[in-house]
């Protein structure tokens, strides 16, 4: 550390070599023109004296040795952190040291000339003082450069590195991303060591590599380990090509090999079937609750910032109303969402007389019906229309197919039955295909969410575009019941805008694990501190007209600052793991380029086999299976009805528009 002792002693002994660096070359130059001196008058008996002792040391044997010493005691007035400044070009130093070592040491050439012997020794020691300037002067500038030498890291990337985790250490759990980082200008292996059931969040802005880097490895891994996974493929097909594969490859090493199952809205004939609303999955109306605020938000995003308002709980009430009736008629038979949008297209009067005949429906129903009685139609109109039309956008044959029937249910991870289920969108959908995907989603986070069941991998690629409650608890819960959530977003921001700050905080606090990418803003501020400080060592230099130093500090400061985070090139990421208790990582930050093999990756995916077809779907059939459900809805409607029309009890429920008819008569007479 330099203090002002230092700076004193140094300072002295710079002034002694230049004193002595001086002394030497007026010597060589009073015994180098001694004859000319003489005729000058200049010559000194003390001098000759000293000179006469001197020379039989050999110092001024030969005109270069004087010059020389001369020059290192020049050099010595650069120590202890003295230079000049480092300006200049590379170009010119090197003009100045040539000219600089020409003039002093070529000057002798001078004292050969046939001219008088005085204008010869005066011209010798103007064109050597000149040379010694100019060295000096390129010394300075060299020095000044050297003690710069922290310029030339501008970034502070040695500073800001740090040891990473070098193990691999495996369990059947575990995903294991090897790496490369730089620790001290030194270029290192390391390996990421994610523990899968704390809960994974990947983010980064497009092209940061997280698909290709992290997911593929992700899926890869999980299947490999027997893990039974829900994938939603918002790019479709590309995660679900890699899974279906990796599946076929693995899938004869593994105990118990898991079905393959495929949710695809635009190629009918590779997607199974699947009722998001099955009965068996639905134990109470809180199930019912639920799927309604999952399907009304999903469809409409901006109610998940309006939650509480009048119109918008209106609208999950009316809505739970139905789908519970639905699950209550004939033990479920009809709990379908393609029944529930047909159902609650039917006239008031009807409706509302059958989803009253259930008593844990008639509380839910009541107002509405009330108000239909007294014929309040503006209010009421406007309650029920917040819930039918949004559901108006997923009224199409297609859908109803896809969403009528059950090929499998959602307890993917089941030890009798597991699954590999890989849901498809479309980005030019998203808002239509999201809404029912996020149903999805909320129902079958409920099943995997339980004791005795097989590790589960739940994946979710573009998780903004999806709405669903519950996620936040699972990450918090479902460590000990094996389930493994890993959740892509792009940005923070993006992550608030659809599920509002609190829940997206929440998203982006709970899990264990954290990769990121690049990223900018509140993002990359929020990883940057996460990661916390380190001892940095810090140099300053400073110049002035006299002098200049350099002094030397150890601070803490960002190990990764924001900027960097910004900065980081596609396959470099940040980021922070969590370890168990009998495997304790000590090096849980990362900053490194996980390492991935493209040409193999490249071979591999050439040899993908095509998504396997399910069945052959016309037009017809789809079309057919459309009518059937509004006829099935209609028919159950007025069975409905013929029986609470048989039923005393039943009976008096039975709201009839002529009767609201003659009352509004009578109250205008």
């Amino acid at each position: 550390m330099t203090t002002a002792n230092n700076d004193q002693g140094f300072r002295e002994i710079r002034m002694m070599a230049g004193a002595i660096a001086l002394i030497l070359l007026a010597l060589h130059f009073y015994f180098t023109c001694y004859g000319a001196l003489r005729d000058w008058g200049y010559t000194i008996k003390f001098v000759d004296r000293v000179l006469h002792n001197l020379g039989r040391s050999g110092l001024f044997r030969g005109r270069f040795i004087s010059k020389g010493v001369a020059f290192c005691f020049m050099l010595l007035t650069l120590i202890g952190g003295t230079s000049g400044s480092s300006t200049g070009t590379t170009q010119s130093i090197i003009r100045n040291l040539a000219i600089g070592l020409a003039l002093y040491l070529g000057g002798d050439g001078l004292l050969y000339l046939r001219v008088d012997l005085r204008w010869a020794a005066g011209a010798y020691i103007v064109v050597s003082l000149t040379g010694f300037a100019l060295l000096y002067g390129v010394a300075r500038s060299v020095a000044g450069v050297l003690q710069m030498k922290f310029l030339g890291d501008i970034f502070n990337r040695y500073n800001e590195s740090f040891p990473q985790e070098e193990r691999l250490l495996t369990n059947p759990y575990y995903v294991n991303l090897r790496g490369r980082y730089s620790f001290r200008n030194q270029t290192r292996n390391s390996w990421i060591n994610i523990n899968s059931f704390k809960g994974t969040l990947i983010c980064g802005q497009p092209g940061s590599g997280k698909t290709r880097y992290i997911f593929r490895q992700i899926i890869q891994q999980h299947v490999a380990k027997g893990f039974t996974a829900f994938i939603f493929d918002f790019k479709f097909d590309d995660l679900t090509r890699l899974a279906y594969n990796t599946l076929e490859r693995v899938g004869g090493q593994l105990a118990v090999k898991p079905a393959f199952y495929v949710i695809n809205f635009e190629d009918f004939s590779r997607s199974h079937r699947c009722n998001p609303l099955d009965p068996a999955s639905m134990a109470d109306i809180s199930d019912a609750a639920e799927s309604a605020r999952t399907i009304l938000f999903g469809l409409n995003r901006k109610w998940v910032h309006s939650q509480g308002d009048f119109f918008v709980e209106s609208a999950v009430g009316f809505f739970t109303a139905n789908i519970w009736f639905l699950r209550k008629y004939e033990d479920g038979k009809y709990c379908t969402l393609p029944h529930l949008i047909e159902l609650i297209q039917s006239d008031f009067d009807k409706l509302f007389s059958v989803l009253q005949s259930y008593p844990e429906v008639e509380t839910l129903i009541h107002s509405f019906a009330s108000a239909y009685a007294n014929n309040t139609m503006d209010q009421l109109q406007g309650q029920v229309d917040s819930a039918r039309i949004p559901l108006s956008a997923l009224a199409s044959p297609q859908i109803y197919y896809l969403l009528s029937a059950n090929d499998f249910t959602l307890d993917i991870n089941n030890p009798e039955a597991p699954k590999v289920v890989c849901c498809g969108s479309n980005p030019q959908k998203q808002q239509v295909f999201g809404a029912i995907i996020s149903l999805y989603v909320s129902r079958m986070i409920k099943l995997v969410n339980r004791k005795g069941c097989l590790p589960c991998s739940l994946v979710f690629d573009e998780l903004p575009t999806l709405y669903f409650p519950g996620l936040d608890t699972l990450m918090a819960t479902a460590r000990s019941n094996r389930v493994a959530a890993t959740i892509g977003i792009q940005d923070l921001s993006q992550l608030r805008k659809e599920y509002g700050k609190d829940q997206a905080d929440a998203l982006f606090n709970l899990p264990g694990n954290l990769i990121c990418g690049q990223v900018s803003g509140d993002t990359a501020k929020l990883v940057s501190e996460r990661f916390g400080k380190i001892l940095q060592e810090k140099e300053t230099y400073s110049v002035n007209s006299r002098d200049s130093s350099t002094s030397q500090s150890r601070q803490l400061d960002l190990a990764v600052p924001p900027s960097k985070i910004a900065t980081l090139s596609s396959g470099e990421f940040v980021g922070i793991v969590a370890d168990n208790p009998d495997q304790r990582i000590r090096h849980k930050g990362f900053h490194c380029e996980i390492i991935v093999d493209h040409a193999a990756i490249e071979r591999e995916e050439a040899a993908y086999k095509p998504l396997p077809e399910v069945r052959t779907v016309t037009p017809e059939l789809v079309q057919f299976n459309f009518n059937q459900i509004k006829a099935q809805t209609r028919q159950l409607v007025d069975d409905r009805l013929a029986y609470m029309a048989a039923t005393p009890s039943l009976a008096r429920l039975i709201i009839r528009k002529k009767d609201n008819q003659q009352r509004l008569r009578k109250g205008k007479v």
